[in-house]
């Protein structure tokens, strides 16, 4: 059970639980599973307690929060009311915050997983924690976009909605290259499976990060910097990235890597919207997020241009809210 309270109030509020015992797809059970989440927002409940206006947001693996919350506290003149829903976020299995190679001492001994493995470990500790019976939408980003797409797949009765932003239903093309030159710059480490977190696995996660740097400006921003330019950015960028755990990034890298819905996504019942930002080197409009419209059945994509840094910055917000409100406006 979770510990922490509820603030009702839009504050974030962080809390932390524990599953007793969690048992992968592979079979593997493990018992003790640490669970961070937060909690922001105004519950509302039904005559039996339910909470019916539940939103589980699932971030990028750089941003601390949605992109929901975050929109309204740099957008005026939407009618948006931020204590109209309660958002949950639960930080994910394989992060370590959460239950995770390196925060579990099991290393690169870590049961593998998937992103199957990923939504049982969030529904389960949902329905020990919370009391909903349905939840009212996911929104997810990126990586964290890729669990959501997995939720509804494989449980399409859970949510009513889901958004989507810059989130690809497979692994293909350059993430796909990028998963195979992440392992291998791993596997060149003769330390991987040493008990000591040596100097060489340092230097892996060097090298991992530099490729990582290469999909986190827009193409329009990269082409506008120069080499000096890129030198600082990149240096501040790997500094940043040291404190990634090299177990944990592998893990997580094989899941990405097997990651696959295209023949799943029929399943999906909750009406979808779909946020797809031209310009970025991991993401691809055309490939990413057109196809959804004829694979998801109650789907509605747009692709948006940014010419920012990244589309949390102020400037891009107002595209995302003139599509994310209205969207929402239907469930009122």
């Amino acid at each position: 059970m979770g510990c922490g309270t509820i603030n009702h109030n839009f504050n974030i509020k962080e809390g932390y639980g524990v599953l007793d015992s969690f048992e992968f797809e592979s079979g593997k059970v493990l018992e003790n599973l640490k669970v961070q989440y937060q909690v922001s927002g105004i519950p509302k409940y039904d005559d039996e307690g339910n909470i019916t206006n539940a939103i589980i947001y699932c971030p990028t693996l750089l941003a601390a929060n949605a992109i929901m919350p975050t929109l309204h506290d740099n957008l005026r003149g939407f009618d948006f009311d931020k204590n109209e829903y309660f958002f949950i976020r639960i930080v994910s299995l394989g992060v370590p915050e959460s239950f995770a190679p390196s925060t579990s001492g099991l290393k690169y001994n870590f049961p593998r997983y998937t992103f199957k493995d990923r939504v049982n470990f969030e529904r389960q500790f949902l329905a020990e924690n919370f009391k909903i019976k349905k939840i009212f939408g996911l929104v997810g980003e990126g990586v964290g976009g890729c669990k959501i797409l997995t939720w509804a797949s494989e449980y399409p009765d859970d949510m009513d909605f889901i958004i989507l932003v810059n989130t690809p239903f497979k692994t293909c093309d350059y993430r796909y290259i990028f998963c195979r030159c992440s392992d291998g710059i791993i596997e060149s480490s003769e330390d991987y499976y040493s008990d000591m977190y040596s100097v060489s696995l340092s230097r892996t996660v060097v090298a991992i990060n530099k490729l990582l740097f290469a999909g986190y400006f827009s193409k329009n921003v990269m082409e506008s910097l120069s080499n000096d330019e890129l030198d600082v950015l990149m240096e501040g960028y790997i500094d940043d990235g040291l404190f990634m755990d090299i177990y944990d990034f592998k893990f997580r890298n094989d899941c990405i890597a097997e990651y696959d819905l295209e023949n799943q996504l029929c399943n999906i019942k909750a009406k979808t919207l779909v946020l797809g930002i031209s310009g970025y080197l991991f993401f691809s409009p055309e490939v990413d997020a057109l196809p959804l419209d004829d694979l998801i059945k109650d789907s509605e994509v747009h692709v948006l241009d940014s010419k920012t840094r990244n589309y949390y910055e102020k400037e891009d917000f107002s595209q995302l809210a003139d599509k994310i409100f209205p969207f929402l406006d239907q469930f009122r």
